[in-house]
């Protein structure tokens, strides 16, 4: 197979890279690609918006599959521009990719769709937008609706600081003609997350979770770049929230695209915002994979991507082996000082082999050329520094050890990279939340809220008693090495997912009977109550109530032996019984 991929920057040198290990592959070619894939791929100039000259090149070397790794050739149509000529392209088509090509109209396919995003007013005239803003008052995001390169979107805590943002945007055109309209959205609260899957449109296959840093300054401080690092898996996105994401954005999403006769097909990105009851609502919606995300990902791969992109651009994603590494991944970006702002070129850049001699780590250029037969810096974002490791620490730090081989003028980087997922490490679980069913979430959520409250770690699951019963019976076997101390184990019909779990393990299990069939849940009642003698499970209410009993019970048995929750708990019920007697007073007043 011969492969043409677009783009120069690190996510396709990280493409380039993995697509080389492919034995389908013969040859790879990159337009214009850079300095660091020498040797995986012949780079070409011709720059990735010569769509034209593109295809010539295509159609007269055979090229069998074309994958576009940034959103503008994209959005212009180069895909229907290759499929018109019988050229196979993994990216969606010009209609499709307005999904990231216009932020306005991703918010009206959102609203359509039923898809939780942040609400917001669009505007074409820069007097309206700005005395929108005057009117709001309070803090607001900002955002060109064209693209623009990742630095479009402003944060403003004051209505000063919004209103100067669409004069920016609008009047002084800092992003060209992206800012022809903007998108004025409230201001969300909660940690950020991206969320990718390969789909053909109709079949999903999810990529492990990723976080990107967008702020140039340590502790999320500055201006937004277009990424100073990235890992993957990000905790604060569990396999519950994960069963959310797919059920709530991204098929809606899909359906509704393929609804306005515009069909997804590629690499879907949803931008996320987690709020603290872990909800998720979409930030944004990209057409390809994420810079620096993809790196990362990539990294974690333990498939074949020439094959999975190939049966997508097919339509037969659903035939494609889609496998993941257990082992956690770090990308840290090195940038040329100044960036995001005006920065100098030129400089040579020294012990990139050095770095990637580092176990675990890997190189990946972005912005690098050559001159007089060295390398320098020759772009904003200049190199991704990636490493694996056993779990996240170890890969921070090989990705840091790494770094530190490398040097050259002026050379920028961010020292927290991984920070959010460092601190929820500390914070292990106490509790696994385990349903059989991704719409059990609906109900088991009221335990993850009064964990939440009380400040009780947990995790939340679907696995089912009967589906998959090898990973029930595994995740309820190591729960206690994991750092479990309890179970609680939701699940409608007759399945027994509780005493599934209870069999399996030493710790307390709480069993939450959820009405999933005609029987308005007295069979996952009987089901779940009714155990042999030495293998108990504690048993509450069917429903969202049951599940919130099973929230406080389990923190009642985690306050034997912690002081402070167990203060947290007393706390509760005076609170609980004060909105009774204030209750009380406003009825007969």
């Amino acid at each position: 197979m011969k492969i043409l991929v677009i783009g120069g920057g690190g996510r396709e040198h990280a493409i380039v890279w993995k697509l080389a290990q492919s034995p389908k592959v013969q040859a790879i070619f990159c337009a214009p690609g850079n300095p660091g894939m020498a040797g995986l791929a012949t780079c070409l100039t011709i720059d990735p918006d010569d769509i034209a000259g593109l295809k010539a090149f295509a159609l007269d070397n055979h090229i069998d599959l074309t994958v576009v790794g940034p959103e503008a050739p994209l959005v212009a149509g180069l895909t229907d521009v290759f499929e018109q000529a019988g050229l196979l392209v993994a990216g969606p088509s010009a209609a499709a990719a307005r999904l990231e090509g216009s932020k306005a109209f991703a918010k009206e396919v959102m609203e359509a769709a039923g898809v939780p995003t942040a609400q917001c007013r669009i505007f074409d005239d820069a007097a309206q937008a700005k005395d929108h803003c005057r009117n709001l008052g309070g803090p607001v995001v900002v955002k060109a609706d064209g693209l623009a390169a990742g630095k479009g979107v402003i944060m403003c805590r004051t209505a000063g600081e919004a209103m100067a943002a669409c004069e920016r945007i609008m009047e002084e055109r800092a992003f060209g003609q992206a800012g022809e309209r903007v998108v004025i959205e409230e201001w969300l609260e909660g940690e950020e997350a991206s969320f990718l899957v390969f789909t053909d449109g109709q079949a999903i296959a999810a990529m492990p979770s990723s976080q990107d840093h967008k702020a140039v300054g340590e502790g999320d401080t500055g201006p937004n770049t277009g990424g100073m690092g990235a890992y993957s898996p990000a905790p604060v996105v569990g396999p519950a929230l994960e069963s959310a994401v797919i059920e709530r954005v991204i098929k809606p999403t899909l359906a509704e695209m393929k609804r306005r006769g515009a069909p997804f097909k590629g690499v879907l990105y949803a931008g996320l915002m987690i709020d603290k009851a872990g909800e998720p609502k979409v930030l944004e919606f990209n057409v390809r994979f994420g810079d620096p995300e993809c790196q990362p990902l990539l990294m974690r791969l333990d498939s074949d991507l020439a094959e999975i992109l190939q049966l997508l651009a097919q339509g037969r994603l659903a035939e494609a082996e889609v496998e993941w590494k257990a082992d956690p991944a770090v990308c840290v970006v090195l940038a040329s000082g100044g960036y995001p702002g005006d920065y100098a070129k030129g400089f040579e850049i020294s012990g990139v082999e050095e770095a990637n001699a580092v176990e675990g780590a890997r190189v990946f250029h972005a912005g690098t050329a050559l001159k007089d037969g060295k390398l320098v810096n020759a772009g904003g974002r200049v190199l991704g520094v990636c490493a694996t490791g056993v779990d996240i620490a170890q890969a921070i730090e090989r990705a840091y050890e790494a770094c530190g081989k490398i040097w050259w003028q002026g050379m920028l980087l961010r020292r927290d990279i991984g920070h959010r997922a460092l601190v929820r490490l500390k914070n292990r679980p106490l509790v696994g939340i385990v349903m059989g069913s991704p719409n059990d979430w609906e109900v088991m959520k009221s335990a993850a809220k009064a964990l939440t409250e009380l400040g009780v770690p947990h995790e939340a699951r679907v696995l089912s008693a009967h589906r998959t019963p090898g990973q029930a019976a595994q995740y309820a076997a190591s729960a206690a090495e994991r750092g479990l101390k309890v179970i609680i184990a939701g699940a409608g019909w007759a399945a027994h997912l509780a005493g599934a779990m209870a069999a399996q393990t030493v710790l307390p299990v709480i069993g939450v009977p959820i009405g999933s069939s005609q029987l308005n849940g007295l069979d996952a009642l009987l089901s779940t109550v009714q155990m042999p003698p030495g293998i108990p499970v504690a048993t509450v209410a069917i429903g969202a109530g049951g599940a919130r009993n099973a929230g406080v019970l389990a923190a009642q048995i985690l306050a034997l032996g912690d002081a402070a929750l167990a203060q947290g708990l007393a706390q509760q019920r005076r609170d609980m019984a004060a909105e009774v007697a204030a209750a009380e007073k406003k009825l007969f007043a």
